[in-house]
C-alpha cells in the first residue's frame, strides 16, 4: 500500500475551498451588492440643515450610507453634500439601496437626479417701467442669484463702473481659478457646479457662460444701461435690466447641449441661500410634475422662502394644453410669458408678386432679389438613401445638395433650418405648427408662414414653370393685440394640489433683446432675441428685486403679494384659458411698490398647508428642524393658505361651495378702510365678510371669510375681489374651472 501524499492533499483541498467561497461571495455579491450598472445617482433628502460643522455632516451622511452599502465604500458612493442651507446628500445607489434609506428614520425623500431643461430692451418699456423710474435707496444692496448657465462677465451689461464694494451680508465667492473669469463689483460671486460625469466638449470647467442663456437672463434682471445694443439692427435701442445697481451672484448649474441636473440644482440653491442672496431666479424646470418633495427646486425653494430669499421661477414651455405648468410649489412665484407690442415678422415675396408674411428673426435675407423655389420633396438625396417623403420635411441630410444649391426650399416641417443650410440652400419656408405667435432664429433666412400661407406658396411653385421667391431680412412691426399669453406658455390647472391657482402671474418672454455669450454654438453675438418662459421669468425676478430695494423688510411671501395683486389685467378673449394661463395677468413693477394690502405667509402657513396635503408630522419635522407636528388643529387645506388668489376645482353641472379664510396687513397708510367689490359671472355668488377693514396702523393684519357658491355647465369661470381704500387696490383673481 502506498503512502498518502498528505502536504499535495492538504493543498488541494484548501484550494477546492478556496474555489467554493469565491463562488460563495460572489454569489452573495451579485444578491446583496448593485453592480456599477445597477447605481444611478440619487439626491437623500433630509430636511433642515443640521447643527454642526460641514466636515461632522458629511461623516453623518457616510454613516448613514454603510448601513445600507454591502461595502465598505461609502466615500466613493457620496457624490455630494449639501451643509450650508439644508440637509441633503447626493449618491450612487441601486433602486434597492435608495428604497431601504427612504424607510429610514432621519430620510424625509429619496429621488433620482434627473435631467431638466432651460425654459428657453422694449419689454419694461412696454410694462410701463420706464428708465427713468425712481430706483429704491437700497437697490445696490439688493443681491439676485441665478441659476443658470453662467455669465459673461465682460459683458457691457455687467460693467461695475460706480460701484461700491458688495454688501456686508454677502457671503459668497467667487471662482476664478479657471479660464480667466473675474467677478466685479456687480457680478460679486460665481461658483459653478458639474457633480456627475466628465464636461463634455464646447464647455468650460467655470462659471463662464458658453450658451449664452445665463448671460440673457441675468442682464434682464439687473444689466446695465446699454445704448444701442441689438442682434445685427434687430430691436435696436438700450438694453437694460430692472435693478441696474443691483448685485449678481451667478450659480452655473446647466451645461450647453447636456442640461440640468437635479445634483446641480440643489447644491446651487444650498450655497446661494447661504451665501446671502436676497432673490434667487431660476429659468428651468421638467415636464414632469413631481411630489413637493422629490422635487429638488421645489426643495430649493422651500429652504430659501425660510430664509427670507424670493424665488422667481418660469412656469414652462410646454403649453398650451392644461395642467402642464411647472414650478408650481405655493412658496414659490411662478411666471408665464407673454407678448410685447412688437413682433418680427419674415415676408415671402413671390415672382408673381404675390407677398406673404411669416414669423421669424432674419439678421440677413437672401443676397439677391428673386431666387427659384422648389419644394423638398423633389430634391431627395437618394445616394444617401431618402427620398421625397423625408426630404419634403427638410430633414439635415435628406436633401440633395446639387438640387436644393442656390434655392429657396418650401418645406413641410418646422425645424432649426439646418437642412437647407447645409444643402446649400439660400432660404426656406416652413409652416407653423400651431399658434404662429412667436419668432425663432433659423441657420438660413426662413420665413414661417400659417398652413394656408404655405399651401398657396406650394400651389404657386406647382403652377409655375420657373417659380420664384425671396426670404426678406426680418423688420419688427406693432402688435396691437398685446399682450397675450403666448401658444409654447405652461398652463394650470395646478396638477398635484386641486385648487391653487397656477402660474402666478405673466411677463414679457416673446423676442427679448438681452446680453449673451459669444461663445455660444447658437449664436456668436454680444445680443441676441429670444424667447421663452425663461425670458418671462427674469423680468418677475427683477420686478421683485425692484419691489425689494423700496421695502427691504418684507417677506418673500409680502413681496409675491404685491407683484400679484397689483398685476394688470388681461383679456380672457385673447386667451380662452384666461387666469390658468396668465394668472393675476402681467406684472407692473411700479404698481407693487404700493398695493396698499399685502397676503403675508411664513414658514408655519406653509407647514399647515403641508399637514393638509398629507405630509407626516416626522417628515415636517425634519424638514422645519422644530417640533412642528400635523394635528386636527394644524392639518390646513389649501382654502386657508394665505394666497392673494382663489381657485376652485368643480364638477360642471353639479353645486358647488368653498369657504376661503384670509388674511391682511396693512402695508399702506396708518389710518385707513378698504372696502371689498367682486366681480363675478352668471352661475356664481360670491361673499365675502366683513366687507370692511379698517385700519389705525401700519402691519396691523385683519381677516376675512370669501364664500364661493354656484352651479354651472361651464368649465372655466373667470371673476375677482378687490380691496380698495380709494387710493390702493389690492386685486385677488378668482378663477373656478372644471376639473
Amino acid at each position: 500500500m502506498s503512502r498518502c501524499n498528505c502536504k499535495l492533499f492538504s493543498l488541494s483541498l484548501y484550494l477546492l475551498l478556496l474555489f467554493h467561497a469565491l463562488l460563495l461571495a460572489t454569489a452573495l455579491r451579485s444578491h446583496g451588492e448593485a453592480t456599477e450598472q445597477d447605481k444611478k445617482a440619487y439626491i437623500v433628502y433630509m430636511g433642515e440643515r443640521l447643527k454642526m460643522d460641514g466636515f461632522s455632516i458629511k461623516l453623518v451622511h457616510k454613516n448613514l450610507l454603510n448601513k445600507v452599502i454591502a461595502s465598505d465604500d461609502a466615500s466613493e458612493r457620496l457624490i455630494h453634500s449639501y451643509t450650508r442651507s439644508f440637509n441633503a446628500m447626493a449618491a450612487m445607489l441601486s433602486e434597492e439601496e435608495a428604497k431601504k434609506l427612504s424607510n429610514m428614520d432621519e430620510v424625509v425623500s429619496v429621488f433620482p437626479s434627473q435631467r431638466r431643461e432651460l425654459h428657453t430692451t422694449r419689454s419694461w418699456d412696454f410694462m410701463a417701467f420706464p428708465s427713468s423710474a425712481s430706483h429704491g435707496a437700497f437697490e445696490s444692496d439688493v443681491i439676485v442669484g441665478m441659476l443658470d448657465t453662467g455669465i459673461w462677465p465682460e459683458s457691457e451689461s455687467f460693467n461695475d463702473a460706480g460701484f461700491g464694494p458688495p454688501p456686508h451680508k454677502w457671503n459668497g465667492t467667487c471662482e476664478t481659478a479657471k479660464h480667466n473669469f473675474t467677478c466685479n463689483n456687480k457680478v460679486i460671486g460665481a461658483r459653478y457646479y458639474h457633480l456627475q460625469g466628465n464636461i463634455s466638449a464646447g464647455n468650460i470647467a467655470s462659471p463662464r457662460d458658453t450658451a449664452g442663456h445665463g448671460s440673457h437672463t441675468s442682464s434682464t434682471v439687473a444689466g446695465r444701461l446699454v445704448a444701442n445694443a441689438s442682434l445685427s439692427g434687430l430691436a435696436q435701442g438700450t438694453a437694460r435690466g430692472a435693478v441696474p445697481s443691483a448685485r449678481l451672484a451667478v450659480y452655473k448649474v446647466c451645461w450647453d447641449n447636456e442640461g440640468c441636473y437635479d445634483v446641480d440644482l440643489l447644491a446651487g440653491f444650498d450655497d446661494a441661500v447661504a451665501d446671502g442672496v436676497d432673490i434667487i431666479s431660476i429659468s428651468i424646470g421638467s415636464s414632469f410634475p413631481s411630489d413637493y418633495f422629490s422635487d429638488p427646486i421645489a426643495i430649493g425653494s422651500f429652504h430659501a422662502v425660510k430664509n427670507g430669499v424670493l424665488v422667481s421661477a418660469s412656469a414652462g414651455n410646454s403649453g398650451p394644453g392644461r395642467y402642464s405648468v411647472a414650478n408650481f410649489a405655493p412658496w414659490m412665484l411662478t411666471v408665464a410669458a407673454s407678448t410685447i407690442d412688437r413682433k418680427f415678422i419674415s415676408q415671402v415675396k413671390l415672382g408673381n408678386g404675390d407677398v406673404y408674411q411669416g414669423m421669424a428673426v432674419n439678421t440677413e435675407g437672401a443676397k439677391d432679389n428673386l431666387y427659384p423655389l422648389i419644394y423638398a420633396a423633389n430634391a431627395p438625396n437618394k445616394t444617401g438613401g431618402f427620398d421625397g417623403s423625408i426630404s419634403r420635411y427638410c430633414v439635415e441630410g435628406s436633401l440633395d445638395r446639387k438640387l436644393s444649391r442656390g434655392n429657396v426650399l418650401i418645406c413641410d416641417g418646422l425645424n432649426d433650418g439646418s437642412g437647407p443650410q447645409l444643402a446649400g440652400a439660400v432660404g426656406a419656408i416652413m409652416p407653423a405648427q400651431g399658434a404662429n405667435d412667436v419668432a425663432f432664429e433659423f441657420k438660413l433666412p426662413v420665413s414661417v408662414l400659417g398652413v394656408n400661407d404655405t399651401a398657396k406658396v406650394l400651389l404657386y411653385s406647382n403652377k409655375t414653370r420657373n417659380p420664384t421667391a425671396y426670404v426678406a431680412k426680418s423688420e419688427g412691426v406693432l402688435d396691437g393685440l398685446a399682450p397675450y399669453v403666448v401658444s409654447f406658455s405652461s398652463r394650470g390647472p395646478h396638477p398635484i394640489t386641486s385648487n391653487l391657482l397656477k402660474p402666478d402671474l405673466a411677463a414679457p418672454g416673446v423676442d427679448i433683446l438681452a446680453a449673451w455669450s459669444p461663445l455660444s454654438t447658437q449664436k456668436s453675438s454680444l445680443y441676441n432675441i429670444i424667447s421663452g418662459t425663461s425670458m418671462s421669468c427674469p423680468h418677475v425676478s427683477g420686478s421683485a428685486a425692484y419691489v425689494k430695494s423700496f421695502n427691504p423688510t418684507w417677506s418673500p411671501a409680502a413681496i409675491k403679494s404685491a407683484l400679484i395683486t397689483t398685476a394688470y389685467n388681461m383679456s380672457p378673449k385673447r386667451n380662452i384659458e384666461a387666469e390658468l394661463a396668465y394668472g393675476a395677468g402681467q406684472v407692473n413693477p411700479l404698481g407693487a411698490l404700493k398695493p396698499g394690502l399685502v397676503y403675508d405667509a411664513d414658514e408655519i402657513d406653509y407647514v399647515r398647508f403641508l399637514c393638509g396635503q398629507g405630509y407626516t408630522t416626522k417628515n415636517l419635522r425634519l424638514v422645519t428642524g422644530d417640533s412642528s407636528s400635523c394635528t386636527a388643529k394644524t392639518n390646513g387645506s389649501i382654502f386657508d393658505l394665505n394666497y392673494p388668489t382663489f381657485g376652485l376645482s368643480i364638477t360642471p353641472g353639479k353645486p358647488f361651495s368653498a369657504t376661503y379664510n384670509r388674511t391682511v396687513t396693512n402695508v399702506g397708510d396708518s389710518n385707513s378702510s378698504y372696502k371689498v367689490s367682486v366681480s363675478a359671472p352668471d352661475g356664481l355668488k360670491i361673499n365675502v365678510d366683513p366687507q370692511v377693514l379698517t385700519f389705525q396702523s401700519i402691519l396691523e393684519k385683519k381677516s376675512f371669510v370669501v364664500t364661493l357658491e354656484g352651479k354651472t355647465k361651464k368649465t372655466l369661470l373667470s371673476a375677482s375681489l378687490v380691496w380698495s381704500d380709494g387710493v390702493h387696490k389690492a386685486r385677488s383673481p378668482i378663477i373656478v374651472y372644471g376639473a
